[in-house]
């Protein structure tokens, strides 16, 4: 027999004021209010800007992943877990994922692109016509700028890392790139909330926010203290007139940056796990425990002999015995002095 569903069956009182219209009386109802499902972005836009395309070895068929959502951007954050190369191979972690390994390779691929996606200083540019948007929300597009004249080897390696920056949207906790209301309602949910009783309105949540669109990579939080987030360096310290520029991660190991002049290139070869300080051990098992505290109100007595059950019953029935005496002689001496 399989499995699919249990019951919660609770047992309830019935106590009608009419016998006559037991049905038409209101069934209970739950305060239970489920949590809030943030809607994923549309295609195009945000963590999906990108539609990804994956094969096992070139020259099979490509296949297309599908849409991330907020909940398996949030939990790809928790887990870690290699790639078994079947797409539709159940994720088994803790916290569980929701979703195919085909989700969580998507997941990946959206995070590391936001955080390794990187450009040369001024090869991208706002565009001037589009106008400014609100405080609430920060820029999402951007173009080339055609007046990049290109930028040396040697200054997009400048210790000081400005010469790099983010063209792709940061990912905010939220597990979206522009952060959404979880208290914003609908019409049919201002309706159901309008016949239920005014209570406490929530507190309005704080926005989410992030780095904006082309920041410096200067600006990534270090790994630890005196671990930047990038390390940069040429292909070839012999001949640097012909030598280009590369960026590597130290966030995610396997992603890297190559520029010179007006060229530049993003690659990722990896396995799509996030470089930790601390390597992943599981947590220990508790201590065992200590055996129960013994005493003579948990010890087990031992079973009499017969003679020793002979022994207490002779003692009982010689007791029982001396109060008959006692009271005998109490009745008489109460008999005499009514006399």
């Amino acid at each position: 027999t399989v499995i699919e569903n249990t019951y919660q069956a609770p047992d309830a009182q019935y106590k009608p004021s009419d016998p006559q219209n037991i049905d038409d009386d209101p069934l209970p109802r739950t305060e239970y209010k489920p949590p809030i499902i943030i809607p994923w972005e549309e295609k195009g836009f945000g963590a999906n800007k990108f539609t990804y395309f994956v094969c096992n070895e070139l020259g099979e068929q490509w296949v297309r992943l599908p849409n991330t959502t907020p909940k398996q951007m949030i939990t790809a954050r928790f887990i870690k877990k290699y790639m078994t190369g079947d797409l539709d191979a159940p994720v088994l972690s803790s916290p569980p994922f929701p979703g195919t390994e085909k989700s969580y390779l998507r997941a990946q691929i959206a995070r590391i692109t936001a955080s390794t996606h990187i450009s040369p200083l001024n090869y991208y540019m706002f565009d001037e016509e589009e106008e400014e948007p609100d405080e609430d929300s920060a820029r999402d597009h951007y173009i080339e700028n055609p007046e990049f004249e290109g930028m040396a080897a040697r200054d997009l390696v400048d210790p000081s890392m400005n010469n790099w920056v983010h063209h792709v949207q940061y990912i905010l906790p939220q597990g979206r790139c522009t952060w959404f209301n979880p208290t914003q309602k609908g019409g049919e949910e201002e309706e159901e909330e309008e016949e239920e009783e005014e209570g406490e309105e929530p507190d309005e949540p704080e926005p989410e926010t992030g780095p904006a669109l082309l920041t410096p990579i200067s600006e990534d939080a270090e790994i630890q203290e005196g671990s930047p987030a990038w390390s940069l360096k040429l292909t070839s310290t012999l001949v640097t007139q012909y030598a280009a520029a590369i960026a590597k991660s130290n966030l995610w190991p396997g992603a890297y940056a190559v520029g010179i002049d007006k060229k530049f290139e993003n690659i990722y070869v990896g396995n799509a796990i996030k470089y930790e300080v601390e390597t992943y051990s599981p947590a220990p098992l508790p201590p065992v425990l200590s055996e129960y505290k013994t005493g003579p109100e948990v010890t087990e007595a031992e079973d009499p002999s017969a003679e020793e059950e002979a022994a207490v019953k002779a003692a009982e029935a010689e007791a029982n015995g001396e109060d008959a005496e006692e009271g005998e002689e109490e009745a008489e001496e109460e008999e005499e002095d009514d006399d």
